[in-house]
């Protein structure tokens, strides 16, 4: 079995958890981390900006189970290499941009962009190149990759006060393009000895329908939709619910950046769990827990301010395990025959959930407030975590 410092962790893995910790950082977080500086530049409405994110976000989900079925052939290395050529044009067209059309096509074709080179295609391809020891390769790169906010968040104010937001947006193209190059040549001799071209030699496509006929795969596409519909809203707006609350900017990106460095705590903590002898599914099923409590510390935090610190411990590190919990629990519960197709298949509604956050997050705060939103968020958190129990259940 593969350590976590062994050579071909050194030759694989921690490349692609470097490329995945500045392609979040450039593509993903990028967007929240400018969300005040776009409604002060085009006076367009909170909706109208966070609706432009929530259709990358789909479309990017739309996209995820294509991508798993071209990776279960081998060709992850290729589209992350295409991934990254339309992820720089993007930002560079993004950049020089007035137009409220252009800027949601620009998006959107980010979030096809997103489908090849984030999460779902990088855990497929390590599922594929690492078998049984997958799980480890996957938690190394999200303990890095989880710093990606913590890179975006101060990287994106500095060079928006430094330079104009315009000229930052070129700065995280020229890193996307260093991003994908990491990534495609880590790749460069282990996917091509995994490569197979006949379609009768995968199991797929029977794979997925035997999957999408269990009861544990829709159980489980709620539970980490409503999970992930949680995270979406609040990373997206946790920048303006600070602002609600009259914290200042700089608490505020603190408080952003902080977020990062809390899931890769939670993911350390993870590991310490499972070496205590607590299940992959015990750690998910506490991921329901400590975001739901999250929220409820969110909303005391307008009396005690304080208390938003505590939020973003217990948010951060509920959240950041997911990463891992998802992919482990969908291969456990449900085979890793064909795990890239069916992997990308369960992506569809909870890449859609955290698509929607935003969007979702918008309208309530347009009804009462984000008092209103916190509750909401609460209360779908509980939803989600009832769903789990019942995949577990079923699962066992």
């Amino acid at each position: 079995m593969d350590g976590y410092f062994s050579p071909r962790f050194w030759r694989i893995v921690w490349p692609l958890a470097l490329a995945e910790t500045l392609l979040w950082a450039s593509i993903y977080y990028v967007f929240p981390a400018l969300i005040p500086r776009w409604l002060d530049e085009f006076g367009w409405t909170r909706a109208e900006i966070t609706g432009a994110f929530t259709l990358c976000v789909l479309i990017s989900a739309a996209f995820a189970p294509v991508v798993g079925h071209f990776i279960d052939r081998g060709y992850g290395r290729p589209l992350m290499g295409a991934g990254g050529a339309v992820a720089c044009a993007v930002l560079v067209v993004v950049s020089q941009t007035e137009s409220k059309i252009v800027f949601y096509v620009c998006w959107m074709i980010m979030g096809a962009a997103q489908a090849a080179l984030l999460y779902e295609p990088c855990f497929a391809i390590l599922t594929r190149l690492f078998a049984e020891n997958a799980k480890r390769a996957i938690t190394a790169v999200t303990l890095l990759a989880g710093l990606a906010g913590t890179v975006s968040f101060p990287l994106a104010h500095w060079l928006a006060e430094t330079t104009g937001w315009r000229n930052g947006l070129l700065v995280f193209a020229a890193i996307v393009a260093v991003s994908t190059l990491i990534a495609i040549f880590a790749l460069k001799e282990s996917e091509a000895r995994h490569r197979t071209g006949s379609a009768t030699q995968i199991s797929q496509p029977s794979a997925l329908r035997v999957a999408l006929a269990k009861p544990v795969f829709w159980l489980l596409a709620i539970a980490f939709t409503c999970l992930a519909l949680n995270h979406g809203a609040v990373i997206s707006h946790l920048l303006l619910m600070l602002d609600e609350r009259n914290v200042t900017t700089g608490v505020a990106v603190l408080a952003a950046s902080l977020m990062g460095p809390m899931q890769v705590a939670g993911r350390i903590g993870m590991m310490g769990l499972e070496r205590r002898g607590v299940s992959t599914d015990g750690v998910a099923l506490l991921s329901f827990v400590l975001v739901a409590v999250a929220a409820l510390v969110l909303y005391a935090s307008r009396s005690m301010t304080w208390l938003i610190f505590a939020f973003v411990v217990l948010q951060g590190a509920g959240y950041g395990v997911t990463s891992i919990t998802r992919p482990a629990v969908t291969a456990q519960f449900l085979g890793r025959d064909g795990f890239g197709a069916v992997s990308g298949a369960i992506a569809i509604p909870t890449v859609s959930g955290f698509a929607l956050g935003p969007t979702l997050a918008s309208l309530i705060w347009g009804v009462r407030g984000y008092n209103l939103v916190i509750v909401a968020l609460f209360s779908i958190t509980l939803v989600g975590m009832m769903a789990f129990l019942a995949a577990r259940r079923l699962a066992r």
